[in-house]
C-alpha cells in the first residue's frame, strides 16, 4: 500500500541534516545531484523538505555501504527519475559483481589449496604462452616482475623471459588475487609468504578477512534493499502524473529562482 508523504510535513534543511548526521550543505549536494528529489520552496526562497526526502536519504545511505556510492547515486538518480525498472537492473547487476567476487574467492581458495614446493624441472613457460592461458597482456606479466611479485630468469641465448613450474604457480596467485581486488603493494607480502611456507597457512586470515567482508556487503545489500523498498512505496503511484520525475520537477516552486546556498 503505497503512502505520499510529500504532504505529510515541512522539514528544514537542517532538520534532514542533523537526523541523518550530515551537514546542510551534503543534503543540498544531494539534492543536486539528483538523489533525493527537488525540494519545494517558500516564497522566499528557502528549501521545504518532507518525509518523503528523509525516506529517500535513508534509502541512499542505506544503499552506499552494499553497492558502493556511485552505484548508490546511479539507482536514486534513475528512480527519481522515474526509471525504476532501469533502476532494478542496476541492482542486479550490483547482485551479480557480487556473485562474481564470491566465486573469484572461490577460484583462490581452490588455487591455494594444493599449493607445495613445484620442483625446477617439471617444465618452463615463456611470457607469451603463459600471458595467453591466463588472458591478459604480456606486458601485465612484466609489471608484475617490475613489482617484485615474480623473477623469471632469462634464457642465455635469446634474452627471453623463461618462467619455471613455481613461477607459473605464482603468477596463478598474482591473477587470482588480482580478480579479487587486491592491490600490488598487498600482494606483494603474500606471495613471499607462499614462497617460504609453501602452503595456505600463511594466507588462512586473508582469506577469513575476504570472506568476511563479502558477507558484510551482501548483508548491507538487503538493508539497502528494505530501504529503498520502504521509499518506492512512499512515492506518488504512476497514475498521478506521467512519471515520478514528473513529481520530482513538480516539488520545486516554478515562479522562484534557485538560490543554492537556502
Amino acid at each position: 500500500m503505497r503512502r505520499n508523504l510529500q504532504s505529510g510535513g515541512k522539514l528544514r534543511p537542517v532538520d534532514l541534516a542533523r537526523a541523518h548526521g550530515l551537514s546542510t550543505q551534503a543534503v543540498r549536494n544531494y539534492e543536486a545531484a539528483g538523489i533525493i528529489p527537488a525540494a519545494a520552496r517558500t516564497p522566499h526562497g528557502y528549501r521545504t523538505y518532507t518525509p518523503l526526502h528523509a525516506q529517500a536519504l535513508r534509502a541512499f545511505l542505506a544503499l552506499v555501504p552494499g553497492h558502493g556510492h556511485q552505484r548508490a547515486t546511479s539507482i536514486m538518480q534513475t528512480i527519481n527519475r522515474g526509471a525504476t525498472e532501469d533502476a532494478l537492473q542496476i541492482i542486479d547487476e550490483s547482485h551479480a559483481q557480487l556473485l562474481d567476487d564470491r566465486r573469484t574467492l572461490q577460484a583462490v581458495e581452490a588455487a591455494l589449496h594444493d599449493l607445495s614446493p613445484v620442483p625446477q624441472e617439471r617444465g618452463d613457460t615463456f611470457v607469451g604462452p603463459l600471458a595467453r592461458r591466463l588472458g591478459i597482456r604480456p606486458a601485465t606479466l612484466r609489471k608484475w616482475e617490475r613489482a617484485g611479485l615474480v623473477q623469471p630468469r632469462r634464457d642465455p641465448q635469446t634474452g627471453y623471459r623463461v618462467y619455471s613450474a613455481a613461477d607459473v604457480r605464482d603468477v596463478l596467485l598474482i591473477h587470482q588475487l588480482r580478480r579479487g581486488g587486491y592491490l600490488l603493494e598487498q600482494i606483494a607480502p603474500l606471495i613471499v609468504q607462499v614462497r617460504s611456507a609453501g602452503g595456505v597457512a600463511p594466507l588462512e586470515s586473508m582469506l577469513r578477512d575476504w570472506h568476511a567482508r563479502l558477507s558484510a556487503r551482501s548483508r548491507a545489500m538487503l538493508s539497502g534493499a528494505a530501504a529503498l523498498d520502504a521509499y518506492l512505496g512512499c512515492r506518488p503511484a504512476p497514475e498521478d502524473g506521467p512519471s515520478s520525475g514528473a513529481t520530482v520537477s513538480s516539488a520545486t516552486n516554478p515562479t522562484q529562482p534557485p538560490h543554492s546556498s537556502r
